[in-house]
């Protein structure tokens, strides 16, 4: 009988393990953390320029508000401009004979600043969600007297227009020139609360005839 000889199978040897077998993985890791945050970066960053975007149309919408504020103090100075009404410190109202104390602008975004202004309104807010206050000062240093006082001096922000006459008066050099009635400056501070906490203080100088 005739032998044949066998094939024997043999397996292949086994390489060596690299060292660098994991560091793909290592990497693949860090890139997709590095991607993560780039993404959650990324989604701040769109959100905040959302809530700036949103806050600035409400900032811009409590401006518009404010002149409602305005009007009514003006209407209320007009009513008002005849006899010595606007010679007396009224807190009701709103109104105060002399200009205040303190002039800093953080005085006016303090609430507490507010106790004994007029709200609009009633103080409801709009259909935008906005609640309107407003002061009127008197510009002048003392309160409760004329602008004119003969007694303490009371100093007072004064327009002196020229009467309708001086456009024929002399043309010489030096002529004085006829002065009509004096206006005296009030001041008015509107300030509107609005959604978000945003808060929009204007103030705005008004003449009136005295």
């Amino acid at each position: 009988m005739t032998k044949f000889p066998t094939r024997r199978n043999r397996l292949p040897a086994a390489r060596p393990r690299r060292a660098q077998g994991g560091l793909v993985l290592f990497i693949a890791l860090i890139v997709l953390v590095a991607m993560s945050l780039a993404g959650v970066a990324l989604m701040r960053s769109v959100d905040t320029g959302t809530v700036v975007a949103g806050n600035m149309a409400f900032k811009q919408s409590a401006i518009m508000v404010a002149d409602r504020g305005t009007q009514e103090a003006v209407k209320w100075l007009g009513d008002n401009s005849a006899g010595t009404t606007l010679q007396m410190t009224n807190p009701s109202k709103g109104y105060f004979s002399s200009r205040p104390v303190s002039e800093k602008a953080d005085t006016w975004f303090d609430p507490a600043s507010w106790a004994e202004s007029v709200a609009v309104n009633g103080g409801a807010p709009d259909a935008a969600g906005n609640v309107t206050r407003y002061v009127i000062h008197r510009m002048c240093t003392l309160p409760d007297v004329p602008y004119n006082s003969s007694g303490p001096d009371n100093e007072c922000a004064l327009y002196f227009a020229l009467s309708a006459g001086a456009a024929g008066g002399s043309m010489a050099v030096g002529a004085p020139q006829f002065i009509g009635t004096p206006q005296l400056y009030y001041r008015v501070t509107t300030r509107v609360e609005g959604p978000r906490d945003t808060v929009t203080v204007i103030q705005t100088s008004v003449l009136v005839s005295i």
